[in-house]
């Protein structure tokens, strides 16, 4: 059997300089999903951020003014050569605190999922529709057992009863 390593370029930012997660596991995060979902060489920048940007960047391109957890930029040009540019992923680290506070979950846990979530949007998955967003969601977890995590979707179902 002939395995062939993809060839992946993630540049990774953290534009707060407080995120507690390093560039490496972020990186590993992302080539373990690309690993899981493609069969190209790609491209992905990944940049956290401030509440502040996260609510510009929200409102700018989806016209909501307020952070979000994670946005994701699928890239719209195609350079010809080895790699596919499939886009930005923009993690805001207060609201991912937050959320992982009121989820009862670990940081590094729900960055894994947010960074994920927003891999599988460049890779063109959306869960707009129910079979959509199913589908998506067990993608997700999935990748998160790879990586040790456990299912994000149990915590949210304990807390819904």
């Amino acid at each position: 059997m002939l395995t062939t390593k993809l060839m992946m370029d993630i540049d990774f930012e953290d534009a707060t300089a407080s995120c507690p997660i390093s560039a490496k596991q972020f990186i590993k995060w992302c080539e373990t999903t690309l690993n899981s979902e493609s069969a190209q060489n790609s491209e992905i920048s990944i940049r956290v951020v401030s509440l502040s940007e996260s609510k510009i960047l929200n409102y700018t391109f989806r016209a909501k003014n307020k952070a979000t957890n994670v946005l994701a930029f699928p890239a719209d040009i195609y350079i010809p050569g080895d790699l596919i540019i499939l886009g930005d992923i923009v993690i805001c680290l207060p609201v991912a605190i937050d959320e992982a506070k009121s989820q009862a979950k670990t940081i590094d846990q729900h960055l894994a999922h947010l960074l994920i979530h927003g891999c599988l949007h460049l890779l063109g998955y959306d869960h707009e529709e129910n079979d959509q967003a199913e589908l998506m969601e067990d993608k997700e977890i999935g990748i998160l057992k790879k990586l040790s995590y456990p299912n994000p979707y149990l915590s949210e179902e304990l807390n819904d009863k």
